[in-house]
């Protein structure tokens, strides 16, 4: 049995903790002390209080680390609940509502006991037991720290032990309380081809939501992340903030209050909308994990945290190296055949990449996939474009030294498909309604196990018959209307979170078979991007708009809470800027290519080929070094970043000249990171075939002291729209 421990628990006797005072006098001589539950990061508390007035369980303390219990001694008595229900004296947004079977609507929870495990030197995951005490209903606060990366996880698990089902309408997976003068609060929206849009406001008296209802696809519209700076607006080194997100990949709910004290209250979770959820005695229900970072330095500091927290727990294989790309979408859309396949296969070794991505459109044969009307749901290999089968094109780019991968969208159904014409009752659609239909295609139903089975044979059968595939793109294009699924019969509202649920029990089944195996994420672009979906995946797919001026706003959005390594950039066709630009864009997260290679100019290719060997030599400091965001183009007419490694003796900085208007100048750029005692050599790279520079670093490469860089600056780029610049900058 595992050594339970009391690591940042403590249990403050009245030794050292102020007993709760009533009006005027001293406490009772035999009033019990209040407990102390106090969990941490290396740089961060939160400390929560059971109140000996009332049994109930507080949150006390969020912020900078305290140095022990002569500070925790004069925390004083809270008002701010850790878990509010609903029904008996909270006046303000519960975070958990209930009926129980005598149709009680009121929920009161008690403290019972805590534990502390830490599970190795880095993680700990307290347990905090809350019991309502008149049902038998129990809830269980779980807070998991990460000490060094200084983030923290939170959920929810409640039991009910009832005679019948009762019925939950609200179960938050978090409540945050903050006290401070003003709220700013960053979020992000879009639609698609324009994701991860940056709006920041101030929060006033009353409620603020940001949710999505969309069930599959749920943030094509609002992205489950945010910011929220405390007293004043942060910027990326300075300000008091914590940057927040949920790992769940349906309709989720952010919900922000102010009280008429000024108090906040943030509340996260699954969006309880149309979703009462029956819990059938003895059976737990668990929230998915809200995620957040304290910073009292700015947005950068809590990038830089989530981003290794996401490298070694957040995404598959965070730590490994990713795959170089080419995508035939681009340069065929539905109309390849075998031959043309194996062009783009001797494309794809003649640009120094590492994998071939067929696209859409290689399966079903009664309804061809010709288009996005048919097909979809006959996993199948078209016969007409692949005599062969995917075998050939496998053993095609084995020969020539290329991995292969393959689009699916195992999810989703056409109207005119032979699943559609088999199985009608494996698909959401309301009866007596017509059809609703988007990118002409319909939801299958996951919550049924015959679904589950066929959505998990998709994959297994493909690479059971070709197990050389050695990359997915797992596709999602379209969100739920006139949902109903005939198997949940009268447990409709269960539609949305059961869904996402069996989701993640295929992909649990297949991360057992092919534990390593690369998927893309993808849902029409950036419409499924949250921690819940990456644990399963090893990138996403950030917007199917791959037009590098809005790219760069995209990417940058991404950033925040994401590392490079996670976000694919391709360079495509999109937009008129010159294949420099597209290049040095997509150099930012992981790099990609969708373009007609036969089509470039032999200075193009030449120019190509090089930033590929260039971007695969630098991709462990792009993909895994500390990101400096260091003029944002929300703010100027360029943008500049920089990533730094852990020992400080290598950096990428790109920078990106927007819109400038005419005469406009630009300053020189402090780097961040680097080591003030080290010499750096500052190298542009990406440079074109004919020696022309964009930068302003035309000497061949100058070296300077870390201090000068950090303190002096660079000039980065030139004041050209539409041009870029990138440098190496070395010990």
């Amino acid at each position: 049995m595992k050594n339970l421990i009391c690591s940042f628990i403590f249990i403050i006797t009245t030794s050292f903790l102020l007993h709760s005072q009533p009006p005027g006098g001293q406490p009772p001589a035999n009033q019990p002390a209040d407990i102390i539950i106090a969990s941490g990061t290396l740089h961060t508390d939160l400390i929560y209080k059971v109140s000996s007035r009332d049994g109930r369980l507080y949150q006390a303390y969020l912020g900078a680390k305290l140095s022990g219990p002569s500070t925790l001694s004069q925390i004083r008595n809270t008002e701010h609940l850790a878990y509010a229900t609903f029904g008996t004296d909270n006046l303000f947004e519960p975070a958990i509502r209930m009926t129980h079977n005598d149709f009680n609507p009121s929920l009161e929870l008690k403290y019972v006991s805590h534990t502390s495990e830490k599970t190795d030197d880095n993680v700990t995951i307290t347990r905090i037991l809350l019991k309502d005490p008149e049902y038998p209903v129990e809830v269980t606060l779980v807070v998991k720290t990460y000490a060094k990366e200084d983030v923290m996880e939170q959920w929810v698990e409640i039991i009910q032990k009832e005679a019948k089902p009762l019925t939950i309408f609200n179960y938050a997976s978090s409540m945050l309380h903050f006290d401070a003068e003003k709220y700013w609060l960053t979020q992000f929206h879009g639609d698609w081809a324009e994701e991860m849009k940056m709006k920041e406001s101030e929060l006033t008296s009353g409620i603020k939501i940001i949710d999505s209802k969309l069930g599959s696809r749920a943030h094509m519209f609002q992205t489950p992340v945010f910011f929220l700076s405390l007293n004043e607006k942060s910027g990326e080194n300075n300000g008091e903030l914590i940057a927040g997100t949920l790992g769940w990949s349906g309709n989720f709910r952010f919900l922000f209050e102010i009280d008429e004290k000024g108090s906040l209250r943030v509340i996260s979770g699954i969006n309880p909308f149309a979703s009462e959820y029956s819990i059938q005695p003895g059976k737990i229900f668990k929230t998915p994990s809200f995620l957040f970072t304290w910073s009292n330095n700015g947005k950068g500091l809590a990038s830089r945290n989530l981003h290794h927290w996401a490298a070694n727990y957040g995404i598959l294989d965070g730590t490994k190296e990713r795959l170089t790309l080419l995508n035939n979408w681009e340069a065929t859309g539905f109309n390849f055949d075998e031959k043309k396949l194996s062009a783009i296969l001797d494309d794809t070794k003649k640009m120094g990449l590492d994998l071939f991505l067929l696209d859409d459109g290689w399966f079903a044969n009664k309804y061809p996939r010709n288009n996005d009307r048919a097909g979809l749901g006959d996993w199948q290999e078209n016969k007409a474009k692949l005599p062969d089968g995917l075998g050939y094109l496998v053993k095609e780019a084995d020969n020539r030294g290329v991995k292969f991968g393959i689009w699916i969208e195992p999810e989703m159904v056409n109207p005119k498909s032979e699943l559609y014409e088999t199985h009608p009752d494996w698909i959401l659609k309301l009866p007596n309604r017509p059809e609703n239909y988007f990118r002409n295609q319909l939801v299958l139903d996951l919550t049924n196990p015959k679904v589950q089975e066929f959505v998990y044979n998709v994959v297994d059968g493909m690479m059971t018959a070709n197990p050389g595939i050695a990359f997915i793109k797992w596709d999602c294009n379209r969100m739920m209307t006139n949902a109903y699924s005939v198997y949940l019969k009268d447990k409709q509202s269960h539609l949305y979170i059961d869904y996402v649920n069996s989701l993640y029990g295929v992909l649990d089944r297949l991360r057992q078979k092919y534990p390593h195996l690369p998927i893309m994420l993808c849902s029409g672009g950036g419409g499924r991007v949250d921690y819940g979906a990456l644990k399963y995946f090893t990138e996403f797919w950030a917007s199917d708009n791959t037009d590098p001026l809005e790219r760069i706003y995209m990417q940058w959005g991404f950033s925040y809470f994401f590392p490079a390594f996670s976000v694919c950039n391709h360079v495509t066709s999109w937009g008129k800027q010159s294949l420099k630009f597209r290049v040095d864009v997509a150099m930012m997260g992981k790099l990609g290519f969708d373009i007609e290679v036969d089509k470039m100019t032999e200075n193009e290719l030449k120019f190509s080929q090089n930033a590929i060997a260039d971007y695969k030599r630098l991709s462990e400091v792009i993909c895994h070094g500390d990101l400096y965001r260091l003029v944002s183009p929300y703010e100027e007419n360029r943008a500049v970043i920089m990533y730094v490694n852990e020992s400080r003796n290598k950096s990428v900085l790109l920078a990106y000249t927007l819109n400038a208007r005419y005469g406009e100048t630009f300053n020189k750029i402090r780097l961040q990171g680097l080591d003030p005692d080290k010499t750096y050599k500052v190298k542009e790279i990406n440079v074109s075939t004919d020696g022309r520079r964009f930068g302003q670093m035309n000497d061949g490469g100058k070296s300077y002291s870390g201090e000068y860089l950090m303190n002096v600056g660079l000039n980065t780029g030139a004041n050209s729209p539409l041009s870029s610049a990138v440098f190496e900058i070395s010990e």
